[in-house]
């Protein structure tokens, strides 16, 4: 199993309690784990009955493992005001306050909120050195594309972006004239380091999530779900990402054979209906099914976390 593993799907099919599970499943095997969170609901705190924040903090009563939850508003917030320090020192003061301008713009536009929690996930992902298994408890699939998107298409944005300083500082240079030396030089540009570091920095996130990263989707036996799982699986192959199980979650308990009357009657048609989903899910997907999980009276958490993680296929 790889360092990384990512559990997403659909808005509520129950990827927090998959991914609290495994983590869970884990930390039983002895693995250093952390469970970080980046849905914006963040259940983690009502699986583990514990408030969590954005440093990881051990789980109480669980040896080895530990969670976090990323605020993505606190993660924009932090972004801005890092693009704002960054760029502020490259500019002249009189232009400070317009800059800061169009970069407060700029975060409000589509694209901020993923960029901003894209940072924050690749920190996560480089400073590891701690835990021997990081599971991540995504946002709802489409935030999740997303955000795995962005290196593909953010790298090579970075890199015409070096070519054209680059450029523009190297026609700078043959302008100088006689001895004058020129106010900067390719080898100390702060523009071009700073573009650089961006750019290996999508480099590293495109070579990790390829290499050193497992992808779950978690799937209710209902026709929606289903047909965005299908959707997110041809997406993430889009990026190069292959996605190793499904997780059909919420599946409903047969009745036992002498009840009847009209609830037995609806429980009976509800699981052959899901019967037929489960069996499409197993013929026509690729990715194998690793667990399926039926749905619980009270909340997963507790002993009944322990009962889901141990029905989890899924190797640790």
């Amino acid at each position: 199993m790889d360092r990384f593993v990512f559990f997403g799907g659909k808005g509520g099919v129950g990827k927090t309690t998959m991914s609290s599970a495994y983590g869970l499943k884990c930390a039983r095997a002895g693995l250093e784990t952390l469970v970080v969170s980046t849905d914006p609901a963040h259940s983690t705190a009502d699986v583990f009955d514990q408030s969590f924040d954005d440093d990881p903090q051990p789980v109480e009563g669980v040896d080895n493992l530990s969670v976090m939850e990323i605020d993505p508003d606190d993660e924009v917030e932090r972004h801005l005001m890092e693009t704002k320090r960054a760029l502020g020192q490259q500019v002249s003061p009189a232009m400070v306050n317009e800059i800061d301008r169009q970069i407060e713009m700029a975060h409000q536009t589509p694209g901020a909120y993923e960029a901003a929690l894209f940072d924050r996930f690749i920190d996560v992902m480089r400073n590891a050195d701690p835990y021997d298994r990081i599971v991540f408890d995504t946002s709802p699939t489409g935030g999740t594309l997303r955000l795995l998107s962005l290196p593909a298409f953010l790298e090579g944005w970075v890199e015409r972006l070096l070519h054209k300083r680059e450029q523009s500082v190297e026609l700078f240079e043959r302008a100088a004239i006689g001895n004058q030396e020129p106010r900067r030089i390719m080898e100390g540009d702060p523009i071009i380091a700073r573009l650089q570091e961006r750019k290996e920095t999508f480099e590293f996130a495109k070579e990790t999530l390829r290499d050193e990263a497992t992808f779950f989707l978690v799937v209710n036996p209902d026709d929606l779900s289903i047909r965005e799982t299908r959707r997110a699986i041809d997406s993430l192959g889009d990026h190069g990402l292959s996605v190793s199980g499904l997780a059909v979650n919420k599946l409903t308990p047969s009745p036992d054979d002498d009840e009847e009357g009209r609830g037995a009657r609806f429980l009976r048609d509800r699981v052959a209906t899901e019967r037929e989903r489960l069996d499409e899910l197993h013929e026509t997907f690729d990715p194998p099914v690793v667990a399926e999980i039926e749905t619980r009276v009270r909340e997963v958490k507790g002993s009944l976390l322990e009962d889901v993680a141990s029905e989890l296929d899924i190797a640790t």
